[in-house]
């Protein structure tokens, strides 16, 4: 079972630079996609609409803004939108496929990179809520795929610039020990540091200038504990730019 994400700064910029084109050569058996930045009905070109998958969208009201997608190669039982987060849900900022053992999810999480205090305790109480869900979850009997932009890294390795950048949101030490939480008490893995353990794996570039030296891992597919024996391989693929965010790419050995 392969899986992409990827979060595009816009889903036709992105189209334009030639995400969907590399799509094509990677055989994946699901894609998410976050920050689309365009409702679904604006979307004419077949090529948002790539053969062999059956896709899914969750807009924003708000135009032009956030906005999630998934791309399944097999039908699910159920498509969930939103999380029960009465403001949040409004912002399109998570959907789900839902089969008989397993469950994928495409994320994109507040952001407030402007230090925006507002912004902050928005994003904050997101967490909170989405804290709450992922314990809950964990009783299904299911596994579960959670990937996207968490706008989170949690580790100094996972930030060029660490000690420079550690009053920043994104890396805030509330935001690592919530991250430390997640792996370490709630059953959930960090995929891609099952199989890499390098200190150069950055997804996220925030001038998207990637010889900038400001590289952040904060792009994840978070797994439940279930999945961890079958992580096969995992990559983040930087040979061509799409947006201000790299593809992650990763593989695991499970029986749809």
């Amino acid at each position: 079972m392969r899986i992409i994400s990827f979060c595009a700064d816009g889903i036709r910029e992105a189209a334009q630079a030639g995400f969907y084109d590399w799509l094509l050569d990677q055989d994946a058996d699901f894609i998410c996609v976050q920050n689309l930045q365009a409702q679904e009905y604006d979307l004419h070109d077949e090529i948002f609409f790539p053969q062999g998958y059956n896709p899914y969208f969750f807009d924003a009201v708000e135009p032009n803004s956030n906005g999630v997608a998934i791309y399944c190669r097999d039908m699910p039982k159920a498509i969930m939108t939103g999380l029960g987060f009465m403001d949040f849900d409004m912002e399109g900022r998570y959907i789900q496929a839902d089969f008989q053992n397993i469950s994928i999810g495409c994320l994109l999480a507040p952001s407030a990179y402007q230090q925006d205090a507002k912004a902050q305790h928005h994003k904050k109480h997101f967490f909170e809520l989405f804290q709450a869900h992922l314990t809950k979850i964990r009783n299904k009997r299911r596994e579960f795929v959670i990937c996207g932009n968490w706008n989170m890294a949690h580790r100094d390795r996972d930030v060029e610039n660490a000690s420079q950048n550690l009053n920043c949101s994104g890396f805030l030490p509330e935001e690592q020990q919530w991250m430390d939480q997640l792996f370490n008490n709630m059953g959930y893995v960090d995929a891609f540091r099952e199989i890499n353990d390098d200190n150069d794996e950055f997804t996220w570039w925030p001038n998207g200038d990637r010889n900038s030296k400001d590289g952040w891992r904060v792009d994840y597919q978070v797994v439940s504990s279930g999945l961890q024996p079958v992580i096969e391989y995992g990559a983040i693929y930087k040979n061509q730019v799409f947006s201000s965010h790299a593809p992650i790419i990763m593989d695991f050995d499970f029986e749809m």
